[in-house]
């Protein structure tokens, strides 16, 4: 029965507009091959129906290698009826090709090694142990996108030294070249039936001056020591397609092994933007070669594949986007083209729209390639200049083409335009105005290294001293001529930035001090120059405050952040956090990479970059300083949440699938007013009642320990948090973990160990923050019995205000200044207050019980009666305004003691003045301590 590719339910397919006859290639596999065309079921050929056609025509008398050609011819011409009638989709095609390549490789290279084994003997290593051979196919063969006339890109790697038993012993090394021979012959020579594929070997370490055949260690040395970028490229599709790979289970050991050498070489544990000037070279090469070829011969300039806006740059924008972030990434990893596009717009590095345009151009131009390649089975990718044959493609395709009009010719040049754009749009030309060029007013001579006196001159004074203080050092002097003209580069716009205007110069100064510890770690340098906008968003984000350029020393790799339009008009979001990292780690899981290394630093880039992103916001005026504790607070919580379920799926002592484990914030992540760089106060705690076992209150101390770890460790990524713990039970001396039963009777006051007034002030700020969900409502319980039990006022009141007393005793402010948290009148008066209003009344007043931020509960207050009129609503604004003044003060890296200057700039006056008023409302001057 023939396939059909119509969709169920749908209307049956109109008649085709042509017909696969038209092929002269396909005409002659119908005349030559007659007989045996009925061995090949009608419809698209699977690997089974290969299989048994190649034994079915060797049990007709035919050799293996005639056999595998006569399978070819008869594959193709079902392809080009499944293509041409049938409609069958694009990687239907490119599947059933590569599968054609597969099972053909592999019966030839069996019997090879047969061959091979009758003459030397197996090889074998020096513990006696087989020696493992396998085919890697490379380009479109490693992708499974092998087109219909497509030469095959292979390299031969065997596993180990040694050398063969006999009759004829050689080394293995000259056994396998032998193999590789015989293999050969069965598959490339031309013979009376022609020729299975093309083989090409070029791509293998040395090119064609290298050996046939390498070992794993002969392939390790060369990817360390002379592996160019655009060979990355061309490894990212590699796979070994002969012998079968099992479909299921686990990686054969030749797979990891050759993994193991390949995915470091390809993709770089960092953001790898120095990568484009190694491909912006190997497309300058593709692209002189194909005008050179079509130099005289205008049929030539219709190449769908190496033509401006062909096959070929598409692949590049994928390509390119995958070995640059592929380290960091791993689910970006796939040697498919189109489902990488799927892939890169999932993870944000493209536009979906751009994404799904792109995949549309690779369908059409791939299908016009088979239409093309169908005709005479040539590896040509021109369209034809003879009419008949273009009007066929056209019709074949659903377009008309007449000499008047072509609507195929105008599909084309729509298609390639597209692809054009984006792929000049990425791999934009980022050299240095050459030789006798002008740029805005100016003209220059040959570009200068960054330590030219001649380049130092033309800065602005203050720049060229800073630049000058370290351009002479040894570390700037060792850097390659490259290296020192592409930091001029970026000095060089820097300045221009300032000369236009468009930068402050004290900008253009913090981006001279952030790149001086840079000067080793090309690869952020190479972004910047790779992506002016983001250097220009990069200066403007310097100008508007200090601390930025603090966070980018210590976390480069976000400045990448800048190049996502999307920064500015987005919040964050927690459940999109947590699934982006999952993704992440199932990614690295498929890949065999998921070890703790990978994902400490998986959580700590992610984490990074959110930061920054709150960052940016934050001094672009983009979101309020509610809005960044808001932010930041829920990114610690979607990291603690992450770091729980990794921490716990690699705990040697786990005892079941998940913990009854929960943590509690406190302080300012608890009040969801966290800060950046804030350290954690937390508590953990585990539910005795759900986990019963004896080694639990055991288990999940050795879990709080890795816990812990995973969140302090500083790795190469950085770090993430510091964690204070010392508020659980006890303190210091209590233990890490504790039962919920335990935490609720020293919190209750049931027994003899109970909490203090001062714990139980901190409880007013806690919230469940991460672990298990179902324990998030017992905290809760716990919580509210705390704030709701009766309580002595006066007591309360005196003790409230003797531990503001030792608060601030430990944090003097000196006379004359004025600190917005610690001076009378400050923040920390505004939170002892509304601690005090809380515990003393939330058992008449519900509305204080929810952990509603300062601020909302100085209204509720108010709004109770608990407080003059006015009085609550004042104190909320002032608070309000008191934090922002801290968090400008800190992102400029000012101190928050202001002087009497500061207070009278920033009108600070009637600020303490409203805080001073709540103060003197909950604790009257006759019940000072």
């Amino acid at each position: 029965m023939e396939q059909s590719f119509t969709k169920p339910g749908a209307e049956p397919a109109a008649p085709p507009l042509a017909s696969a006859a038209h092929s002269r290639f396909v005409q002659r596999i119908r005349r030559r091959y007659e007989a045996e065309l009925p061995l090949l079921p009608p419809g698209l050929p699977g690997r089974e129906a290969m299989q048994t056609l190649i034994g079915q025509l060797q049990a007709g008398g035919r050799t293996l290698a005639s056999s595998l050609r006569v399978c070819r011819h008869l594959v193709l011409e079902r392809l080009a009826v499944a293509d041409i009638e049938q409609a069958a989709p694009m990687p239907a095609i490119t599947e059933a090709m590569t599968t054609l390549a597969e099972v053909t490789l592999c019966a030839a290279l069996r019997q090879a090694r047969l061959e091979q084994d009758e003459v030397n003997g197996e090889p074998r290593n020096e513990a006696g142990e087989p020696i493992e051979f396998w085919v890697v196919g490379m380009g479109k063969l490693g992708g499974r996108e092998l087109n219909v006339s497509s030469d095959i890109d292979l390299i031969y790697v065997y596993e180990d030294d040694g050398q063969t038993l006999g009759p004829r012993v050689v080394t293995a090394h000259e056994y396998f070249s032998l193999v590789a021979k015989r293999l050969y012959a069965l598959i490339g020579d031309v013979t009376e039936d022609g020729q299975v594929f093309r083989v090409d070997l070029a791509l293998r370490p040395n090119g064609n001056s290298g050996p046939p055949v390498v070992s794993l260690s002969m392939l390790e040395e060369y990817f360390l020591v002379q592996g160019r970028e655009w060979e990355r490229f061309a490894w990212l599709k590699s796979r070994v397609v002969a012998p079968a790979q099992p479909e299921a289970g686990e990686p054969p050991s030749r797979a990891v092994a050759l993994r193991s050498l390949v995915t470091p070489f390809v993709y770089r544990r960092y953001l790898d933007y120095g990568v484009f000037e190694g491909l912006r070279q190997l497309h300058r090469k593709i692209r002189d070669e194909a005008q050179r070829r079509a130099a005289g011969r205008p049929e030539r300039a219709n190449d769908v594949k190496l033509s401006r806006g062909g096959i070929r740059e598409i692949e590049f924008i994928v390509q390119l986007l995958q070995v640059v972030r592929g380290g960091q990434f791993p689910e970006i990893r796939t040697r498919s083209t189109v489902k990488a596009l799927g892939r890169l717009a999932a993870r944000g590095l493209m536009k979906p729209a751009t994404a799904e345009k792109l995949a549309e151009a690779y369908d059409f131009l791939r299908r016009v390639e088979h239409r093309i390649q169908f005709l005479d089975d040539q590896q040509t990718h021109c369209l034809p200049g003879c009419d008949d044959d273009l009007g066929w493609i056209a019709r074949s395709m659903g377009m008309a083409c007449t000499a008047e009009a072509c609507q195929l010719l105008d599909r084309l040049c729509e298609v390639r335009e597209l692809v054009a754009t984006e792929f000049d749009a990425l791999l934009h030309d980022g050299q240095a105005p050459g030789a006798g060029s002008c740029k805005k007013g100016q003209c220059g001579g040959p570009p200068l290294p960054v330590d030219a006196d001649e380049f130092l001159e033309k800065l602005p004074p203050e720049l060229s001293e800073a630049v000058r203080r370290w351009a002479q050092q040894p570390r700037v002097q060792n850097l390659r001529e490259e290296s020192r003209l592409r930091l001029a580069k970026l000095v060089g716009r820097t300045a221009l930035g300032v000369r236009d205007g468009e930068c402050s110069l004290d900008a253009a100064l913090r981006f001279i001090d952030w790149m001086e510890p840079l000067l080793r770690r090309e690869s952020y340098l190479a972004l910047l120059v790779e992506r002016p906008s983001v250097h220009s968003r990069l200066l403007r984000l310097l100008g508007l405050a200090r601390w930025p350029m603090r966070y980018l020393m210590q976390h480069p790799g976000v400045i990448d952040e800048l190049a996502d339009t999307r920064l500015l008009h987005e919040r964050f979001d927690g459940a999109t956090f947590i699934a982006d990292l999952q993704a992440r780690h199932d990614a690295w899981a498929q890949h065999g990479e998921a070890d703790e290394e990978a994902l400490l630093d998986s959580v700590r880039r992610a984490h990074h970059a959110e930061v920054f992103r709150t960052l940016v916001r934050d001094v672009e005026g983009e979101i309020t300083v509610e809005q960044v504790a808001d932010d930041l607070s829920a990114l610690a919580d979607a990291t603690l949440q992450c770091v729980i379920d990794w921490a716990w799926s690699r705990l040697k002592q786990k005892h079941r699938e998940q913990p009854c484990f929960a943590v509690i914030a406190y302080g300012k992540l608890g009040g969801k007013e966290l800060g950046y760089g804030g350290d954690l106060d937390v508590v953990f705690l585990f539910d005795n009642e759900q986990d019963t076992d004896e080694n639990a209150p055991e288990v999940y101390a050795a879990f709080v320990r890795k816990l812990i770890t995973w969140l302090t460790l500083r790795t190469a990524a950085g770090e993430l948090f510091d964690i204070d713990t010392a508020l659980r039970p006890n303190g210091n001396s209590g233990l890490l973990v504790t039962s919920m039963a335990s935490f609720g009777n020293y919190q209750i006051g049931r027994g003899s160990n109970t909490a203090w007034t001062w714990e139980h002030q901190a409880i007013t700020r806690a919230r469940f923050c991460a672990g298990d969900a179902g324990l998030a409502q017992r905290f809760d319980d716990v919580r509210r019995q705390v704030l709701t039990a009766p309580r002595d006022p006066q007591a309360l009141r005196q003790e409230v205000q003797a531990m503001r007393e030792k608060v601030r005793a430990a944090r003097p402010v000196k006379p004359g200044l004025f600190d917005v948290k610690h001076s009378p009148g400050g923040m920390m008066d505004a939170e002892f207050a509304l601690q005090y209003l809380i515990l003393a009344h939330s058992g008449q007043h519900p509305e204080l019980l929810a952990n509603a931020g300062n601020i909302a509960l100085l209204q509720r207050a108010e709004e109770a009666g608990l407080l003059p009129v006015g009085v609550g609503r004042s104190a909320a604004n002032a608070y309000r305004e008191l934090r922002r003044l801290q968090h400008r003060a800190r992102l400029d890296e000012q101190s928050t003691a202001l002087d009497e200057a500061a207070q009278a700039a920033q009108g600070t006056a009637p600020l303490q003045a409203a805080v001073l008023a709540l103060w003197q409302a909950v604790f009257p001057p006759e019940t000072a301590v």
